[in-house]
C-alpha cells in the first residue's frame, strides 16, 4: 500500500502499535474514530484505555490518540473487553479532553446512521454534532524524552554498550525539570521562561533529551474570572476593620461591604462598585481576611436582559384539538410525527409552549428548531419568558464562546429546553420527549456542506430512539411532508398508515381575518406610463400608512443595489472572472460583488469591453429600494435588513427593536423579514417583485414562491388593525401567485402535485444529486460519464439480487433512473467547472449504498487528479 496520501493512513495506524503491558488487570479497549476524513480511516481503530483514565472515558468521549507520528483527536464509539488485535500490539489513549463526554451513545449511533444515509465519513458526522470550540486544535509541544540520554566521552558505559545517564549543566537540568513539571510545554512558553537558551533548546532536541510532541486542545477555554469573598464572619470583619490604620479607608470600605454582603462577588464588579483597585483587595487577602479565587462562569448571551415570566394562554378550540393528540403521545411516550398545518397567526407557538410544558412536567427534555432568520429576539423572549433559565439558545449570531457555554449547560443538565437553528438538533439530551420544527418547509434545515443532512429527518431519527414526539409546524408545509400524511389532494382522505399525522388550524386567533391581497400586474403599470418600482396602488398604500402612523413591511428577495451591470453601447455584462455569474452592484461601498466566491471589484467608470461611458445598473436590490423610498417619501424612516446590514453581532436584534419601538415607518428586507415577526402596527406588506424565485431552474420554484408570499403576507394585520398586501409581479396568472393571494394552500397543492406527478419529481420519487468539479472540462466529462456507468451497473446488480425476493403482487415496484452528466446551472464557481447528474428513485432502493460504492471506485482519481465529487441525498438546491 502506498505510504503517501490517504492510502497510507492504515499504515500510519500500524506504525502506532506497541506491545501491550503485562499485568494482572484485564485490559479495556476503546474503539476510536480518528480526526482524518478519508476512506481508509472511516472505521474505528482499537486503543488500550489506561487504568487511570477508565473512570473518565465513555462512549462519546473525545480523546487524544497516537496515530502514526502525530497525536489526533478522536471520538470513542465503543468499549469492549476484547480486541481483534489483542494478541498483537496496541497503543494507549494519551488524553481525555472532557470530564463529561460531549456526545452520548445515542448521538454516536446517530453519527453512524448519518454516515451511511448521507454518504459522508463518520468523523464528519461526529464533528457536525459539536460546537466549533470543541473542534480540535493541534499544537506542537516540547516534552522530556522517555529515556533522555546525554552522550559524553568522559562517561563510561555499563559494560553492555548502554550509555549511562549523567547530570547535565545547571541550565539544562533546569529546562528538563521545568518541562517535566508541566508534562509538555509550548515552544512559546519555553522561550518566555528561558529567553536566552534558544541554541541550547535546539541542541537538546537534536540530542534527543527533549522531543516534539503534538497535543490536542479545544479552540476555546472555559471562561474563568476572579471572585472575592469574606474569609470570616461579619463581626470579625468589623473587628479587623477597626484594627486598620486610619489612612486605610479603602480597605475599611471593602470590609464594611462584606460585613453586610457576605456573598462572593466578581473582583471587577467590586472594584467598580467601591472604586477600589485590585491592590486593596490583594492586601486584605494577604492578611487572610478575604479570599480571592478563580471561578468558572458561563458566558450569557442575554446577560442584563430581563425576561418577564408569562403564564399559559387559554387555548382556542382548534388549538386544543391540535394539542390533544400531541399530549396523548407524550403521555404514552410513543414516537409519533405530527404535521401541524396552521395559517399565519393561528397560534402555533402557544401549542408548542404548552406541549413543552407537559414534556418538562414528565421530567423529559425538548428541542425547538426554527430557521436562523426566524430566531428573533421576540421568539427567544417567548420561550425565556415561559421557561426562564431552563432554556438554552443556540444560533450563529452568538459568539463562539457563548455557543460553547450554552452547549455545556446542556451536558451539565442545567437546562431542559434548547431553542436554536439547524444544528441544535444535536443537543446532547439523554431523555428527549419532544422535538418541534417550526417553519418545517424551510430549505435552511438542509445543510449544504458535508454532512449534507436534513434536520427534519435527523430529528425524526433521534425521536424514534427516545420514544419522543415530533411536531412539524408550518402555514405552508413542504409537499413531501404533506404527502406523508396520506393527503394527496384537497379532497383526499387521510391514511391511517401514513408516517405523519395531520393536525389543522385553519383560522387566526380570535377570528381575526387574513389580510386582503392585491395582485398588481407590472406590465399594466408600464403601459400606463409608471416606470417606478412601486405600483400606483402600493405607493398610495404606503402614503396612507405614513399618514396613519402605521407600519409597513417591504420584501425584495435580492440584496445589493442592482442585480447586474451592463454597457448600453455593446451589451457587455460585468461578470465574475472566477464564476459564471454576473456581479451585483452595492452602492454603499461602490463595489461589485460576487455572491458565490466573495470577489469584490470597484465600480467601473467605462465599459471594460468597448470603453463606452454608458454603464448602467439594471435590476433592483434592497439598497436601491431604500434610496427610492427616500426620494418618493421625504422624511420616511426606513430600516433595511439583509446580509449587508446584519453581519455584525447584535445588529439583527437592534434593528428589530428599533422597528418594534416605532423608530421606523418601513422595514425593508430580503426573506429574513418574511418569517417570525409579529408587530401589532404592521398593517401593510408589499412584495416588490414576486418573480425573483419563480423562474429559477428548480422544480421547487413555484413552491418556494408560494411559501415566501404566504409567509410575508402573514406579517400584516396580526392584531386588532386589519392588514393589506400588495404583490407586484409580471406573471399575475401563475397558480403559485394566484393561490398565495387567496391564502389557499390546498388549491396550490392540487396544481403543484399534478405538475410533479407529470414530471416525476418528489413526492412521487426521491432524489440524489452528484456534482463533479474540476479545473478542466474534458476531465469532468470523462469522470461524470464513468461515474454514471458504474452507478447504473451497481443498480443492475442490486436489482437482480432483490427481485427474487419480491412478490409479484408488490405494488411498490422499484424505480431508479440517472440523468446526466450535464453542465450545472452555474457551470463555473471559483475557477472550477461543474457537471452534475441527478438520480431519481423510489424509497426502498439503497441509493446511499450504491453511491458510496461508486464513489469509492474514484478514490484514486479524486486524490491524484484533484477531482471533487459532492453527493447530496434529497437536495434542496439544484443549482
Amino acid at each position: 500500500m502506498a505510504k503517501d496520501g490517504a492510502s497510507g493512513y492504515a499504515d500510519l495506524y500500524e506504525s502506532s502499535l506497541l506491545p501491550l503491558d503485562e499485568g494482572n488487570e484485564p485490559n479495556v479497549y476503546a474503539q476510536v474514530i480518528v480526526d482524518v476524513p478519508a476512506k481508509q480511516t472511516n472505521r474505528p481503530f482499537d486503543y488500550v484505555v489506561p487504568e487511570e483514565l477508565r473512570a473518565w472515558i465513555g462512549i462519546g468521549s473525545r480523546v487524544g490518540v497516537p496515530f502514526g507520528p502525530r497525536t489526533l483527536q478522536g471520538f470513542v464509539v465503543g468499549l469492549s473487553a476484547k480486541s481483534d488485535m489483542a494478541a498483537g500490539k496496541l497503543k494507549k489513549i494519551e488524553q481525555v479532553l472532557d470530564l463529561v463526554p460531549p456526545l452520548n451513545p445515542e448521538l454516536v449511533q446517530l453519527a453512524d446512521w448519518m454516515s451511511r444515509t448521507y454518504v459522508c465519513h463518520e468523523i464528519t458526522a461526529l464533528q457536525a454534532m459539536i460546537p466549533g470550540a470543541l473542534k480540535a486544535k493541534y499544537e506542537k509541544m516540547i516534552a522530556v524524552a522517555d529515556r533522555p540520554e546525554r552522550i559524553d566521552s568522559r562517561q563510561p558505559s555499563d559494560g553492555e554498550g548502554q550509555t549511562m545517564l549523567f547530570a547535565g549543566s545547571a541550565e539544562e537540568d533546569a529546562i528538563v525539570a521545568f518541562v517535566r513539571q508541566k508534562s509538555a510545554v509550548s515552544t512559546e512558553a519555553m522561550l518566555n521562561r528561558f529567553p536566552d537558551s534558544g541554541p541550547l533548546l535546539k541542541h537538546m532536541l537534536e540530542q534527543g533529551t527533549l522531543v516534539e510532541v503534538q497535543t490536542v486542545k479545544d479552540r476555546l477555554q472555559a471562561k474563568r474570572i476572579l471572585y472575592v469573598e469574606p474569609a470570616a464572619e461579619a463581626e470579625a470583619l468589623l473587628e479587623h476593620s477597626r484594627s486598620l490604620p486610619s489612612n486605610a479607608k479603602r480597605q475599611m470600605e471593602v470590609l464594611a461591604y462584606f460585613s453586610e454582603n457576605p456573598e462572593p462577588v466578581p473582583l471587577s464588579e467590586l472594584s467598580e462598585k467601591l472604586n477600589v483597585g485590585a491592590g486593596t483587595v490583594k492586601g486584605l487577602a494577604e492578611k487572610g481576611w478575604l479570599t480571592v479565587r478563580e471561578r468558572e462562569v458561563f458566558r450569557d448571551p442575554y446577560e442584563g436582559r430581563k425576561f418577564d415570566r408569562t403564564s399559559p394562554l387559554p387555548l382556542t378550540e382548534q388549538q386544543r384539538e391540535a394539542l390533544d393528540p400531541i399530549s396523548s403521545s407524550l403521555d404514552k411516550k410513543e414516537h409519533n410525527v405530527f404535521l401541524l398545518h396552521g395559517v399565519t397567526g393561528s397560534g402555533k407557538t402557544e401549542v408548542y409552549l404548552q406541549a413543552i410544558q407537559q414534556c418538562l412536567d414528565q421530567g423529559r427534555e425538548a428541542i425547538v428548531l426554527v430557521p436562523e432568520i426566524s430566531l428573533t429576539p421576540q421568539m427567544v423572549e417567548r420561550f425565556k419568558g415561559r421557561f426562564g433559565d431552563a432554556v438554552a439558545v443556540m444560533h450563529s449570531r452568538l459568539s463562539q464562546g457563548e455557543r460553547y457555554d450554552e452547549w455545556r449547560k446542556i451536558g451539565l443538565k442545567r437546562v431542559s429546553v434548547v431553542i436554536g437553528a439547524r444544528s441544535a438538533v444535536f443537543a446532547p439530551f439523554a431523555n428527549l420527549g419532544l422535538i418541534i420544527i417550526d417553519e418545517e418547509h424551510e430549505s435552511s434545515y438542509k445543510q449544504e456542506e458535508s454532512p449534507k443532512y436534513h434536520a427534519r429527518d435527523v430529528a425524526i431519527q433521534r425521536a424514534s430512539r427516545h420514544g419522543a414526539a415530533v411536531v412539524l409546524g408550518s402555514a405552508t408545509p413542504s409537499l413531501e411532508s404533506f404527502a406523508r400524511t396520506g393527503m394527496r389532494s384537497s379532497d383526499g382522505a387521510g391514511n391511517e398508515a401514513a408516517p405523519y399525522r395531520l393536525l389543522t388550524m385553519a383560522d387566526r386567533v380570535e377570528g381575526r381575518p387574513l389580510p386582503a391581497v392585491h395582485i398588481v400586474d407590472l406590465r399594466e403599470e408600464l403601459k400606463e406610463g409608471n416606470r417606478s418600482m412601486f405600483s400606483r396602488g402600493l405607493y398610495k398604500a404606503i402614503e396612507e400608512r405614513l399618514h396613519k402612523k402605521e407600519q409597513t413591511v417591504l420584501l425584495l428577495n435580492r440584496r445589493g443595489y442592482s442585480t447586474f451591470v451592463m454597457c448600453r453601447s455593446c451589451g457587455f455584462v460585468v461578470q465574475c472572472p472566477h464564476c459564471d455569474i454576473s456581479l451585483t452592484y452595492h452602492q454603499v461601498s461602490r463595489s461589485m460583488r460576487c455572491h458565490y466566491c466573495g470577489l469584490s471589484q470597484p465600480e467601473p467608470k467605462t465599459c471594460p469591453s468597448c470603453d463606452s461611458e454608458h454603464i448602467r445598473y439594471f435590476g433592483t436590490g434592497t439598497q436601491r429600494v431604500e434610496e427610492e423610498l427616500g426620494k418618493l417619501f421625504p422624511g420616511i424612516r426606513v430600516i433595511r435588513m439583509d446580509v449587508d446590514t446584519t453581519s455584525e453581532k447584535g445588529s439583527h436584534e437592534r434593528l428589530l427593536t428599533r422597528f418594534r419601538n416605532k423608530q421606523a415607518d418601513v422595514l425593508l428586507g430580503t426573506q429574513m423579514v418574511a418569517k417570525g415577526l409579529d408587530f401589532p402596527d404592521v398593517t401593510l406588506v408589499g412584495v416588490i417583485a414576486a418573480d425573483t424565485v419563480l423562474h429559477l431552474p428548480d422544480f421547487r420554484a413555484a413552491e418556494k414562491t408560494f411559501q415566501l408570499l404566504t409567509q410575508v403576507a402573514g406579517r400584516a394585520g396580526r392584531h386588532k388593525l386589519p392588514g393589506e398586501v400588495f404583490i407586484q409581479t409580471y406573471t399575475p396568472d401563475h397558480y403559485s401567485i394566484v393561490t398565495a393571494s387567496g391564502h389557499d394552500y390546498k388549491a396550490f397543492l392540487d396544481n403543484e402535485l399534478e405538475m410533479r406527478k407529470m414530471r416525476g419529481y418528489p413526492p412521487y420519487c426521491e432524489l440524489a444529486l452528484v456534482t463533479f468539479s474540476h479545473e478542466q472540462v474534458p476531465m469532468l466529462v470523462r469522470a461524470g460519464e464513468s461515474f454514471v456507468a458504474r452507478l447504473k451497473d451497481s443498480w443492475q446488480r442490486s436489482r437482480h439480487k432483490t427481485e427474487a425476493d419480491r412478490s409479484p403482487y408488490d405494488a411498490s415496484t422499484s424505480y431508479f433512473e440517472v440523468y446526466g452528466p450535464v453542465a450545472s446551472p452555474i457551470p463555473r464557481i471559483k475557477d472550477r467547472y461543474r457537471f452534475q447528474c441527478m438520480v431519481k428513485y423510489r424509497v426502498g432502493v439503497d441509493v446511499s449504498g450504491m453511491l458510496t460504492e461508486t464513489a469509492a471506485a474514484f478514490d484514486e482519481t479524486v486524490r491524484q487528479e484533484k477531482l471533487l465529487i459532492s453527493i447530496d441525498v434529497n437536495p434542496q438546491v439544484l443549482m
